[in-house]
């Protein structure tokens, strides 16, 4: 080998961090591709460790030549080339022998693995990070997949007191995913598709069981199906209800009626009730002075939407409380206010806190929300948002767990 060529070896061999018997063979530059190809070799008479036990083991013989994306030298694409050798072992007979620059199985160097996870969490989208990576866009989702999959395997079985379950949409339509969180943590564990009882017992199946066993209490809403998969999977744990869901019921309740009146007092001449919905919905902590304004114009008018907001707004107090004890109290003179109001949405969603009371006060126990997963929301949006939605439920899966799992992605 002519010096130059050995000193350019010397310096690729010296930059891969590259060991005996690993040599640096030869490295080809094209330039009108503005690509690098860096081959190494097996050291001449070198023998190789067995993959299984780590023996020395002669060369058995070598395989077609793979080629593993490494970090770009300078605006040149590197690669590294290398005819893997099989080693000969008396006891695991005859295996691929593992390589010190990438995992098995992988493309990528170790070192540009690491460095695309970091592009791919600090980039906006999947897109743009394939983009600056000079990758395939389903390249970047196998590097992903590959780190997800990664961190799930190192993830320790440590306590988990409070969990959280929730849905959120997948693709277009009514598709829906159930979610597992650890809410401590402000974490996601896992993802699945649906919102079924099979679905939520997948969840529960993901965790391992002495970790399932220090569980204390699961926030989610009244959903039949999350409800019943706790109590099968974590059967000394509470089902904590917590406001975000029983306001979304009385929210619904009173967008019913301000539905039914508005139809009733339109065909009667004229409704003030017109582009008034997010009025009702929004808290009023929350409004704008022309929100203000329109509310105070409405306040005079004897309206049975106004009547339902009252009775939604006062149940606000209930998680104002210290003790379960004392929220009782205050739930027994509400819900006998509503339902005594004779507005039926009102009145159904009154009875169903009513069936859900023993989940609602669990709340002065533990004190947890799913604010944790709801907070989590925003992120999972955003994931969804800028892939222009997700028709591949395996990518979203590892897109949500590579930003909200909290996992350790990195090859090590």
């Amino acid at each position: 080998m002519p010096e130059e060529h050995r000193e350019v070896s010397g310096h690729y061999g010296r930059l891969l961090k590259m060991k005996r018997p690993w040599e640096v063979s030869s490295v080809e530059v094209d330039d009108a591709a503005s690509e690098i190809t860096v081959r190494v070799a097996l050291a001449r008479g070198s023998r190789v460790p067995c993959p299984e036990c780590g023996r020395p083991c002669p060369v058995h013989d070598r395989l077609a030549e793979r080629s593993w994306r490494h970090l770009d030298t300078m605006q040149y694409v590197t690669t590294v080339r290398c005819r893997v050798p099989r080693a000969k072992c008396p006891e695991h007979g005859v295996a691929a022998a593992a390589v010190p620059w990438a995992e098995p199985r992988s493309r990528w160097t170790l070192a540009f693995e690491r460095h695309a996870v970091a592009v791919i969490g600090g980039s906006r989208s999947l897109s743009s990070a394939a983009s600056l990576l000079r990758l395939q866009w389903r390249s970047a989702c196998a590097i992903v997949s590959d780190a997800v999959a990664r961190g799930a395997a190192r993830r320790s079985a440590s306590a988990m007191p409070h969990a959280g379950m929730d849905e959120k949409s997948f693709g277009r339509g009514h598709d829906y995913v159930s979610v597992l969180t650890d809410v401590d943590a402000g974490s996601v564990f896992e993802v699945v598709p649906g919102r079924t009882r099979e679905a939520a017992d997948a969840l529960w199946a993901s965790v391992p069981e002495a970790q399932r066993a220090t569980v204390e209490a699961v926030a989610m809403d009244m959903w039949d199906a999350f409800m019943g998969a706790a109590s099968a999977a974590v059967p000394s744990a509470e089902v904590v209800h917590d406001r975000f869901h029983a306001s979304a019921y009385l929210g619904k309740a009173v967008d019913l009626v301000r539905r039914a009146e508005h139809r009733s007092m339109s065909a009667a001449g004229g409704s003030p009730l017109v582009g008034t919905k997010y009025l009702w919905l929004t808290a009023p902590a929350n409004w704008s002075e022309e929100q203000e304004a329109a509310f105070d114009a409405l306040r005079s008018a004897d309206l049975k939407t106004g009547r339902a907001w009252s009775v939604k707004e006062s149940f606000r107090d209930f998680w104002s409380y210290a003790s379960a004890a004392w929220a009782r109290k205050f739930f027994d003179r509400w819900y006998f206010w509503a339902t005594h109001s004779r507005l039926k949405p009102l009145v159904e969603a009154a009875r169903t806190l009513k069936r859900h009371l023993p989940g609602l006060l669990a709340y002065f126990r533990h004190r947890i929300t799913n604010a944790a997963t709801e907070g989590l929301n925003s992120i999972v949006q955003s994931i969804k948002s800028n892939a222009r939605g997700y028709r591949n439920f395996a990518n979203y899966r590892a897109a949500i767990l590579f930003r909200c799992g909290k996992l350790d992605l990195l090859p090590h």
